[in-house]
């Protein structure tokens, strides 16, 4: 089996899932609980946290944990909303979120806030100045992603931050669930960003963990409301073994990854060369300024999805464009907003590469884009 769908969730180290299986076999008392079980899972959790918090480098009070990238998501939107409500009610995104922003920001303004959606070139990347352009005295939230997850494109968060430096009422979340082992940590976590969200099955986790990083001092509305948990922000019992686990695959993730990428990036050199090589193939992704993991391209006159079966018939996994829009059978949208013609989004691959992969699968995955590429021909005509 070769699998390049990384990017809509990763292979569980095997050792983090020891550590989930020895957590919740020993360690499986309520954190809220008085006695030493209960003692014991909260040491746990909050070691858990600590290296976390260590790792991003921040501090061990900003880090929250919660079910998903879709859930810090949602909290980080609504929560600012609910909370700032009165001081302003104007929120920005970036035309190419993922939809559990962009769908969030939907049912606010459903809600009675306004939402305006900075627009993105050609190739994927947020218009700066066009964003800076939205920016009112309402403004209560600005909400861009650090790595898009349908091309790849690494957004200007650098610049956003300057743009944002002089108007410290507008809280700046990242959504920054592709770029945990992909950019450095620096990028997506500037100074100036107040919110950030992770997911713990992007980076060798495991499924129902995310982190959401509060900057300290920032207020946040909660959406869950009952026991108190989580600095009574976050209220459920939480999951302990599973965050233990995703705490260890960030480490491992992290200690790996210098060599990591130096092999991945080669990876996507060879399959950007020799798929540009290819007649009526339409390259989405670059080389500079794109994520070294993700490569989007499209075979003209011939839907996504065909492709992607191709492949799977020959135990290659790759996908249409995200996990989310794939299946609901949406062309990417992140190829519209970037103003690609419709028919030619449909026709979109996205290949997403781990250091799990090796240059043989490459060279078989060539291999066998070449058999569909003769295969199609006729439909290409």
């Amino acid at each position: 089996m070769i699998y390049f769908d990384n990017a809509a969730t990763t292979r569980p180290y095997d050792e983090v899932l020891r550590t989930y299986q020895e957590v919740a076999t020993k360690i499986f008392g309520n954190p809220s609980s008085l006695h030493h079980l209960g003692s014991n899972a909260t040491r746990i959790l909050e070691a858990s946290r600590k290296q976390v918090a260590d790792l991003l480098g921040v501090s061990y009070h900003e880090i929250f944990f919660t079910s998903g990238g879709t859930e810090s998501d949602n909290w980080a939107l609504k929560g600012v909303a609910f909370e700032k409500e009165r001081y302003g009610r104007h929120i920005i995104v970036s035309d190419i979120e993922h939809p559990a922003i962009k769908e969030s920001a939907k049912w606010l303004s459903e809600h009675g806030f306004l939402v305006d959606y900075a627009p993105v070139d050609s190739r994927g990347f947020v218009d700066v100045a066009a964003l800076a352009e939205l920016i009112t005295p309402e403004t209560i939230l600005v909400s861009v992603m650090a790595v898009n997850n349908e091309v790849g494109s690494i957004q200007p968060i650098k610049a956003i931050s300057e743009v944002l430096d002089d108007k410290p009422t507008v809280t700046f979340h990242v959504d920054a669930v592709q770029a945990i082992g992909k950019i450095p940590v620096s990028w997506y976590l500037t100074s100036r960003v107040d919110l950030a969200s992770f997911s713990s099955h992007k980076f060798h986790g495991v499924r129902g963990v995310g982190i959401l990083y509060k900057k300290e001092g920032k207020r946040l509305a909660p959406l869950l409301t009952g026991g108190g948990q989580e600095h009574h922000l976050r209220s459920t019992t939480e999951n302990v073994a599973g965050i233990a686990a995703s705490a260890r695959a960030l480490r491992m993730v992290f200690d790996k990854e210098e060599i990591a990428l130096a092999k991945i990036s080669k990876m996507k050199q060879v399959l950007l060369q020799a798929l540009g090589e290819f007649d009526g193939v339409h390259l989405f992704s670059g080389n500079q300024d794109f994520a070294p993991n993700i490569i989007t391209f499209g075979l003209k006159g011939v839907r996504g999805e065909v492709i992607v079966h191709a492949f799977e018939e020959h135990d290659i996994y790759v996908s249409t464009t995200s996990a989310c829009s794939s299946k609901a059978g949406r062309p990417a949208g992140t190829l519209m907003a970037m103003g690609v013609p419709q028919k030619e989004a449909q026709t979109a691959i996205r290949i997403s590469l781990d250091d799990d992969n090796d240059m043989s699968q490459v060279e078989q995955f060539l291999t066998i884009f070449k058999h569909i590429y003769t295969k199609t021909q006729k439909v290409r005509k």
